[in-house]
C-alpha cells in the first residue's frame, strides 16, 4: 500500500496542505472550556443519529492535540452493548483492534494511542472520523497520509461520521481520486447529512 504523502504532491495535495495548516490553526485556537462544552454536545447529537440500529462494531478514534473527543460516544455505546474497537496503523494501512472504555492502550505512532496488538482485529460497520477540515458535501481534509480514505474503500459498506468543529468548516475541500465522502458531519452547532 502506498503512502500517499510519499506521492508527487498534485495542485489540489497543495491546496488541501494550506487548508489544513489554516483549519488546524483555527481549532488549536479554540479555548479548552469552549472544546470541553462543545464535546457534549457533540456526543449528544452523534448518538442520536439513526445509524446505530444496525450494530456494530464501531471504531472511533483515541483524541490528539485539539480534536474533538470521542470518548464520551464509546462510552454511551459501550454501555449499549456495541462493540467497539480503534485504528492502527500496521505495514503501512489502517486496521481495527477490538477495544472497549478503560481497556488498555498503547503508543501507536504519529502521537496517537491505540490497543495493544494482542487484541483481535475487526471490521467496523460504523468510524467515528476526526477532521482537519471539512465541507458540507462530506469531504474531508486530515493529515495528509490518506488512512482513512483507504480504510474507508477497503472496508465497503460502512457509515462514516466526521466529528470536528464548526471552525473547521471550509468552503470546499479540493477533491483527488482517492477521496471518500463521509455520509454524516457532527459540530457543536450541528448535524450536516452528506450527499
Amino acid at each position: 500500500m502506498t503512502d500517499l504523502s510519499a506521492q508527487p504532491r498534485s495542485e489540489a495535495a497543495l491546496r488541501k496542505a494550506a487548508l489544513r495548516d489554516a483549519a488546524l490553526a483555527r481549532r488549536d485556537a479554540l479555548e479548552i472550556d469552549d472544546r470541553l462544552e462543545w464535546d457534549p454536545d457533540i456526543a449528544r447529537q452523534v448518538l442520536e443519529l439513526p445509524v446505530w440500529g444496525q450494530g456494530g462494531p464501531v471504531s472511533a478514534y483515541w483524541p490528539m492535540r485539539s480534536e474533538a473527543d470521542p470518548r464520551p460516544i464509546l462510552e454511551e455505546l459501550n454501555r449499549r452493548a456495541l462493540l467497539l474497537c480503534l485504528p492502527a496503523i500496521v505495514g503501512g494501512r489502517m486496521i481495527f483492534r477490538q477495544w472497549a472504555p478503560y481497556e488498555p492502550i498503547v503508543p501507536g505512532g504519529f502521537g496517537t494511542l491505540v490497543p495493544p496488538p494482542q487484541q483481535p482485529e475487526v471490521q467496523p460497520r460504523i468510524l467515528l472520523v476526526p477532521l482537519a477540515a471539512f465541507d458540507r458535501r462530506g469531504y474531508r481534509i486530515g493529515y495528509g497520509k490518506g488512512y482513512y480514505d483507504r480504510a474507508l474503500s477497503d472496508l465497503g459498506q460502512t457509515v462514516s461520521i466526521g466529528i470536528g468543529y464548526a471552525a473547521q468548516e471550509i468552503d470546499t475541500v479540493p477533491e483527488e481520486p482517492h477521496d471518500k465522502r463521509l455520509d454524516w458531519i457532527v459540530t457543536e452547532r450541528e448535524t450536516i447529512r452528506c450527499g
